[in-house]
C-alpha cells in the first residue's frame, strides 16, 4: 500500500467518522421509505496493483492466482461492462434512529493467497472473525486511519488446518474442508474514527478495507452497482458512498411509503494510484525459480 492510499483514507476517515458516531435508537419504523439506485464508475477503470511473486513468499502456491507472467494482481475497482460498480458502501451518517441493527459478525477467509471479501462492514465494539483456508502461513494486520498516523486495531496469525497439505492443491486436489481455527476479534475504534485497513504481514498483496457503523442504515453495492436500503424512517439525510480510493456525500429525502432512487456515478481516478505496479523488466524475474514454474491454475489474471 502506498502513503498516497493510506493518507487518502486518513481523510476519508476524518470526513466519514465526523458524521456518522454518534449514538443511536432502536425504535419501531412505521411508513419507513426505501432508499435504492445504481452505483456506477465513469471513464476507463484504473490499472490493478501489481505484486512481483518472486520477491514475496510461497510464490509458486500464490502464484495459482496470477498473470502467468510471475505476477499477481489486486484491482480494488470492481466494475461490470455497463459500468456498475461493487462492493461501494452506501451509509446514511446522520440517521439517529430507526430499526433495530441486528448484527452478524462477518467472516474474512484468506483462501488462494486474498482476502475475500475485500470489503466488509463492522459494527463497531463488535467481533470480526478470520479464517485461513490455505496451507502457508498467514496474519492479518489491521491498522485504524487517522490523521495523526495508522493505530494497530489487532494483529491476529491464522491457524492452518492440519488437514491439508500446500502439494495437494499445487496438484489440483479437492480438499473439503481447507478451514483452520476461526479467530475472533472485536473492532474497537477511536472515537470519530471508522476505516480500517486489514493485510497479511507475509503477503502483501493480500489485502481488505473495513468500514465500522453504529446503525444498520448501510449495503454493499452488488456485481451491477445496485443496492438498496430498506424500512429508513421518513426524513432528510446525508447520504455517504465510500470506497477506499473514492467518496462521495450527497443529501436525500426519503418520502413515508415510498421509493427514493439515488444513483450515484463516480469519475475513474486517472495516472498512477499504487506504488505497487506491474514493470515490463523487473529487476527479480522468474529465473531465480530455476526450473520451477508458477502456474495460475486458479485463475489466470488478465493486466
Amino acid at each position: 500500500m502506498s502513503l498516497g492510499e493510506i493518507f487518502s483514507a486518513m481523510v476519508l476517515g476524518v470526513f466519514l467518522g465526523a458524521s456518522s458516531v454518534q449514538a443511536y435508537e432502536e425504535i419501531s419504523v412505521k411508513d419507513g421509505g426505501i432508499l435504492s439506485g445504481v452505483v456506477t464508475l465513469e471513464g476507463k477503470v484504473p490499472r490493478p496493483k501489481g505484486y512481483n511473486l518472486v520477491t514475496l513468499p510461497d510464490p509458486v502456491y500464490c502464484g495459482r492466482i496470477s498473470t502467468g507472467t510471475g505476477w499477481r494482481l489486486l484491482q480494488p475497482f470492481k466494475v461490470d461492462p455497463n459500468g456498475g460498480f461493487k462492493d461501494v458502501v452506501i451509509l446514511l451518517t446522520d440517521i439517529k434512529k430507526g430499526k433495530t441493527f441486528e448484527y452478524t459478525p462477518p467472516r474474512i477467509e484468506a483462501v488462494d493467497c486474498k482476502f475475500d471479501p475485500y470489503i466488509v462492514v463492522v459494527r463497531n465494539k463488535e467481533k470480526i472473525e478470520v479464517v485461513n483456508k490455505d496451507p502457508v502461513l498467514h496474519d492479518i494486520q489491521a491498522y485504524e486511519t487517522s490523521k495523526m498516523g495508522a493505530r494497530v486495531l489487532f494483529n491476529v496469525p491464522l491457524p492452518m488446518s492440519k488437514k491439508i497439505k500446500k502439494q495437494q492443491l499445487i496438484k489440483k486436489v479437492t480438499v473439503k474442508n481447507r478451514a483452520g481455527k476461526v479467530i475472533t476479534h472485536p473492532v474497537k475504534m477511536r472515537k470519530g474514527r471508522n476505516i480500517f485497513v486489514m493485510q497479511c504481514g507475509f503477503h502483501a498483496y493480500m489485502e481488505s478495507w473495513g468500514l465500522a457503523v453504529n446503525h444498520p442504515y448501510y449495503v454493499l453495492s452488488g456485481q451491477d452497482g445496485q443496492y438498496s436500503i430498506s424500512d429508513i424512517p421518513p426524513g432528510t439525510y446525508k447520504a455517504m458512498a465510500w470506497h477506499p480510493m473514492l467518496n462521495q456525500e450527497l443529501d436525500v429525502t426519503i418520502e413515508p411509503g415510498k421509493t427514493t432512487t439515488l444513483d450515484i456515478k463516480f469519475d475513474a481516478p486517472q495516472g498512477r494510484l499504487y506504488a505497487n505496479e506491474i514493470e515490463e523488466n523487473p529487476r527479480f524475474g522468474l529465473e531465480l525459480l530455476g526450473d520451477v514454474t508458477i502456474d495460475p491454475i486458479v485463475e489466470r489474471q488478465v493486466p
